[in-house]
């Protein structure tokens, strides 16, 4: 009863794959619906490569040290002058001869190790103090510490990325760190491959600041931006330049929650915003200080929108409006909600799969598995008699658990994944014919048809354990040290293994005890 439950389990399973999507929608509803979710190369989608812009990184890192060293001197009621970026190093002059080695021990905090953890410890230095020959700080960015650095943005990104594309509601993208600083990207199925791209390339770093009304922005590009202030245009179309201040009231750190919405005044698609307790607090302050003031939302460096304060705002929540379409404020809120990129990825590598390319995959991969399957039946057949076409039915019964536990796991079933199945279907007679073959031997010695039977399954099994542990083990290192395609392979080859040597030493065996219960044969068509 077992046996013949976990059988008709496993045709359940496999049934929906068999069908389109409005069949489907037409069965019982206790009928099982989950079917194989194709890999890029079977339904088609986007391939991208992308590496993180290690220099932007280490921009962004001495733009932070220039702050850290601006704020220790301060906090330490140290004079200072010249304090500029520099390659890789931050350089700063004290003013006062004496103080110099209390501004050495107010910035030692800036050399504390990164990257240490519970585990291994320590870490690596980012930071070093040096003296200049001009008697001046240094302080210098190491290449260990860069590294660190960039690996950690990477980590991040992986998970940024990830969160991002989930938003899509793509199936089973493959999402994941290749070599030091490259993150791979595929997501089968994906029928607009460019919106992908755009929210990919943005960072998503998101600020409110206030616009500097003391000139205009023409003034300032005619003349001199103001320090403290820089110049930012709008996403438009002709862009805009507004004069921003470079203080930041609010980032979007502070978000916790980003959705698209409509206008209530006009029905123009918005961004509907969030801020914690926080940032809520931040915000109120802002605006409750600047009302009659603009004051702009910059993504990325651009100014999304530059609305007037028109009153303080308490509730911690707003909107962003700026000329959206409905598929625009949806990525917005989807970067928003993802939260910002730790460094600006690019595109190094692009590949795009049409249906068509993954059509004829799966047209190449039936033909190869018919052929195969056709060819092992009749061998089984013509080699075995009554007994090969046991082994047939035993053949077919288990490539319907194959395809019923991978819908049931939602694995990924790419074209090296059909080659693991074809593999399979090879295989799969190996312990059949391991069985028949001691039958055989069993009968030359004289043994009674059911002593053969008993003896040549009992005998066999030690060698068809072998065997199949060996191969199971080498599936296992391959899903484990293999990526993409590879660990395909590896699920597909893993399941047929555990299948096949289930249906060769319970269903086969189950199926000739009936035979020979009903017919009591005195010899055996073997």
């Amino acid at each position: 009863m077992l046996v013949s439950l976990i059988s008709l389990v496993g045709i359940l399973l496999a049934l929906p794959n068999f069908f389109d999507a409005e069949d489907l929608n037409s069965l019982p509803s206790w009928l099982p619906r989950q079917q194989i979710v194709l890999g890029l190369d079977l339904q088609g989608g986007s391939h991208m490569l992308l590496e993180v812009d290690r220099d932007s990184v280490i921009e962004e890192r001495l733009e932070t040290l220039r702050d850290d060293i601006r704020s220790n001197l301060r906090e330490a009621r140290i004079g200072y002058t010249g304090l500029r970026v520099g390659d890789r190093q931050v350089q700063v002059r004290i003013r006062n001869e004496e103080q110099r080695a209390e501004a050495t021990d107010s910035l030692s905090s800036l050399e504390t190790p990164i990257g240490g953890s519970l585990l291994t410890g320590g870490g690596v230095n980012e930071v070093v103090i040096e003296d200049a020959d001009d008697g001046a700080l240094i302080l210098r960015l190491t290449e260990d510490g860069m590294s660190e650095r960039v690996r950690s943005a990477v980590i991040q990104s992986v998970e940024i990325v990830r969160r991002r594309i989930d938003e899509l509601g793509t199936t089973e993208p493959t999402i994941q760190r290749q070599g030091e600083d490259r993150i791979l990207v595929q997501v089968p199925g994906l029928k607009d491959p460019e919106r992908l791209k755009a929210l990919l390339g943005q960072t998503a770093k998101l600020f409110f600041r206030m616009v500097d009304q003391s000139i205009t922005a023409q003034q300032a590009l005619a003349t001199r931006v103001p320090p403290g202030s820089e110049v930012l245009y709008t996403i438009d179309e002709p862009a805009i330049p507004y004069l921003v201040e470079k203080r930041v009231l609010v980032s979007g750190e502070n978000l916790v929650d980003a959705q698209p919405g409509f206008d209530s005044r006009n029905n123009e698609p918005i961004v509907l915003f969030r801020f914690d307790t926080q940032g809520g607090q931040r915000f109120a302050a802002a605006t409750q200080a600047n009302v009659g003031r603009p004051f702009a939302i910059v993504l990325d460096d651009q100014v999304v929108s530059a609305p007037v304060i028109q009153q303080a705002i308490l509730g911690g929540s707003g909107q962003i409006s700026g000329n959206f379409s409905v598929e625009s404020a949806t990525d917005l809120a989807i970067l928003l909600r993802a939260g910002a990129l730790p460094a600006k990825l690019t595109i190094v590598e692009e590949r795009t799969v049409g249906p068509g390319l993954g059509a004829d995959s799966v047209a190449a991969g039936r033909i190869a598995s018919i052929i195969g399957l056709l060819a092992v039946l009749v061998f089984m057949v013509l080699s075995y008699s009554l007994f090969g076409l046991v082994a047939n039915i035993a053949l077919a019964v288990n490539i319907a658990l194959i395809i019923g536990l991978l819908s049931l796991l939602q694995a990924t079933l790419t074209l090296p994944g059909i080659a693991g199945i074809v593999l399979t279907i090879g295989m799969a007679v190996d312990a059949n014919v391991l069985i028949f073959e001691r039958i055989r031997e069993e009968i030359y010695a004289g043994r009674s048809a059911i002593a053969s039977i008993e003896t040549g399954y009992k005998r066999a099994l030690s060698t068809i354990l072998d065997a199949n542990i060996t191969t199971f083990i080498a599936a296992i290192i391959l899903f484990q040290l293999g990526s993409g395609p590879i660990r395909g392979f590896a699920v597909t080859l893993a399941i047929g293994i555990v299948t096949s040597v289930f249906t060769a030493f319970t269903l086969s065996r189950l199926i000739i005890s009936f035979w020979i219960r009903r017919r009591r044969p005195s010899s055996l068509p073997i």
